[in-house]
């Protein structure tokens, strides 16, 4: 028989050659055992290749018999006799080069287009037709083990890729135009990103992405990013950079804007910064995407310096930019400085010096009540180790309600809004806290636990209102109080203002005087075992400083929140800068409230050895006559020197008390029905519906 060439009609090759290949048994390898290499006649009779004869490709058997099994091991198929510019674009490629050196694994034309059952390029059935080809790549790109061996970046990419906005717009809405993985890497031409020939190259990414997004294309070129990287700079960023390469979402999806930040931010690292301290980016690092990200206020493809008229931030357009979330917005609003840096003395002095400020404020409260509560913890545990029963019996004496005489030490009204001073601290501080902390994990544990930062800022504010509403009631409280006694300040008929303020500054008065001096310092002195514990009054040093504290926080606290809630209305008459140092003695007046309330605060009603796990005086508003001579002896010799001891003994409340606590209870019924009977509903449609 005559030995087959490429000049022999393609009708002999096929015949001589699938006289043993279409045979299963005939076609088992001898070379490689347990290959078995039958040939799909049908696949190869509808295949582009069909009047192409086997050694056309197999070149290295053109020599063989036809009429004989050849033992020679059939090699790698050639396709450069027909597709020589394709074969040659496909040695400079990144998978040419790496078999040309040896390395395995790497793809071969028969693996991306196929062996015997090749189509057109068009053809559905193509394994590179368009809507294919994803899954054609990721045979190798998505192979673990081959990753590993040729260091392929991104072995993930193929599945990213079908999660995208490209993907599912090919593979699952069907859209052609939709790019696919040879319309950005290249077909034969496929180089390494470093590569200048690469359509991925960073210089050339633009125009590889240009090529479908045609305007926006345009329109970045003309922007500061753009004419960047035409100068060749390198910082220059490419639309990889802001929308990723495999991982595109479209803009308009909120997790776009919610990893917005951190791509600015790569290049833009002091922006960013300064950026994750305003409510803004702690809102944004929180998961919320209503608010403000990076280009909402910078613009998106066109970004332009500030100077510049065109940009949004420019002194002409600024006021329109702001108002787009904040219609109300005025030129006053526009002052806010979005990336002001409180540790820039030069930059932002006002920030810098109201920072400084807090930070004094808080460091001196903090050291000064830490130095007073340790050694007062030091001077009780000396006394408890020293006498331990006679500790015990002082302890219980204070704590002693019943059995003996009880008075009162705290007013209705005071416990009411003690009460409320407590609902509406802890509300502040469970939703405001995590807001200053937001990038720990357990604040944005309790964001998520609360429904996230709009539900939060909500709980905020109504902590807020339920403060003002306590802070009135004290008032008016005092103004009451103050009017009643009005007849005590006057003398043969005329108003004296030494008895005003002999009643203000007086013993029962919370407002501090030079006894708290002299009291201060004996406390100091017991402290150090140089003089006797020293006896109070109705007040103690500690407690008006508590006291007056929450005027102190009222009044800063609340009026800064209040020019975070409503900024629009006070930048009309103060500079937009107003919020930035709202936000900082806020922030810092706040943690210094929540720090002191929760370490100094609780210790002299919780911790202290002699009043723990808590004094519920202020719940009771009860002292007994026992602890009035432990610890208030100038106050029960100043009552019963004056004669009011039986004024003060405790007494039915309930008759002035009813007024306030019938509506609250009727009001909490009313809501724990509706509760109640929305859990039945529930439970009876989940019931129904299996």
């Amino acid at each position: 028989m005559a030995a087959l060439s490429l000049l022999a009609s393609p009708a002999r090759a096929d015949e001589g050659c699938l006289k043993c290949h279409k045979d299963p048994k005939l076609a088992q390898s001898s070379v490689d055992p347990g290959r078995h290499l039958v040939l799909d006649a049908k696949a190869l009779a509808k295949s582009v290749h069909a009047d192409v004869g086997c050694t056309d490709c197999h070149t290295q058997l053109a020599d063989v018999e036809a009429d004989k099994p050849h033992v020679k091991k059939v090699g790698t198929p050639t396709c450069d006799s027909c597709h020589e510019e394709a074969a040659k674009t496909y040695g400079t490629s990144v998978h040419g080069q790496a078999t040309a050196k040896g390395e395995k694994g790497m793809a071969l034309c028969g693996d991306c287009h196929g062996a015997h059952d090749i189509v057109k390029v068009k053809d559905h059935r193509s394994r590179v037709y368009k809507m294919r080809l994803p899954f054609t790549c990721a045979k190798c790109h998505q192979n673990t083990e081959l990753a590993r061996q040729h260091g392929i970046k991104r072995p993930e990419a193929a599945s990213q890729y079908l999660e995208s906005i490209h993907g599912r717009g090919l593979v699952q809405d069907g859209l052609i135009v939709a790019p696919s993985c040879t319309d950005c890497h290249g077909a034969h031409d496929i180089y390494r990103d470093s590569d200048p020939r690469s359509r991925i190259n960073h210089r050339k990414v633009p125009a590889t992405c240009g090529k479908c997004h045609v305007g926006i294309d345009e329109v970045y070129e003309k922007s500061i990013h753009g004419r960047l990287l035409a100068r060749g700079d390198p910082r220059g960023p490419v639309c990889i950079d802001c929308h990723t390469s495999h991982q595109i979402v479209p803009p308009t999806k909120g997790v776009f804007k919610l990893e917005s930040d951190e791509r600015c931010g790569k290049c833009h690292q002091d922006r960013l910064r300064r950026y994750r301290e305003t409510y803004h980016g702690k809102a944004i690092g929180l998961g919320q995407n209503n608010v403000a990200a990076c280009f909402d206020c910078h613009g998106h493809h066109d970004v332009q310096p500030a100077s510049d008229p065109k940009s949004h931030l420019s002194s002409k357009r600024i006021l329109g930019t702001c108002q787009r979330c904040h219609p109300a917005a005025t030129a006053g609003f526009t002052g806010y400085l979005a990336h002001g840096d409180h540790t820039d003395k030069q930059g932002y002095p006002t920030l810098y010096y109201v920072y400084i400020s807090m930070t004094a404020l808080l460091l001196g409260v903090f050291g000064f009540f830490g130095l007073h509560t340790l050694l007062w913890f030091v001077r009780s545990l000396v006394l408890l180790l020293r006498n331990p029963r006679a500790f015990r019996e002082a302890r219980e004496k204070v704590r002693k309600q019943v059995g003996g005489k009880i008075y009162v030490r705290f007013r209705p009204v005071d416990r009411f809004c003690h009460f409320l001073v407590i609902i509406s601290f802890l509300l502040l501080v469970v939703t405001g806290m995590p807001l200053k902390f937001y990038d720990t994990g357990w604040a944005q544990w309790m964001f998520s636990w609360m429904g996230g930062a709009v539900v939060a800022g909500v709980l905020h504010r109504l902590g807020a209102v339920i403060t003002l509403i306590y802070f009135v009631v004290h008032l008016v409280s005092l103004a009451t109080r103050l009017w009643r006694a009005r007849s005590r300040f006057r003398e043969g008929g005329r108003f004296r203002l030494r008895r005003l303020l002999g009643f203000i500054f007086g013993p029962d008065s919370p407002m501090p005087n030079w006894q708290d001096l002299k009291d201060f310092w004996a406390h100091q002195k017991w402290f150090f075992g140089r003089g006797k514990q020293p006896q109070f009054d109705r007040w103690t040093y500690w407690e008006k400083f508590d006291y007056l504290a929450v005027f102190w926080g009222v009044a800063i606290i609340g009026f800064s929140g209040l020019v975070m809630w409503l900024p629009e209305l006070f930048t009309r008459f103060l500079p937009g800068s107003i919020i930035n140092v709202a936000l900082i003695i806020h922030s810092d007046e706040a943690l210094l409230a929540a720090g002191f309330i929760f370490t100094f605060h609780f210790f002299n009603v919780h911790f202290r050895v002699e009043k723990f796990p808590m004094d519920s005086v202020i719940f009771s508003g009860r002292i007994s006559e026992e602890e009035m001579l432990h610890e208030r002896r100038r106050m029960f010799d100043r009552l019963r020197d004056e004669g009011r001891l039986e004024q003060e003994k405790l007494t039915d409340e309930w008759e002035r008390w009813k007024r306030i606590f019938v509506p609250i209870g009727m009001l909490a019924f009313a809501l724990g029905v509706v509760l109640i009977v929305a859990i039945y509903v529930a439970m009876a449609r989940r019931l129904v519906g299996g």
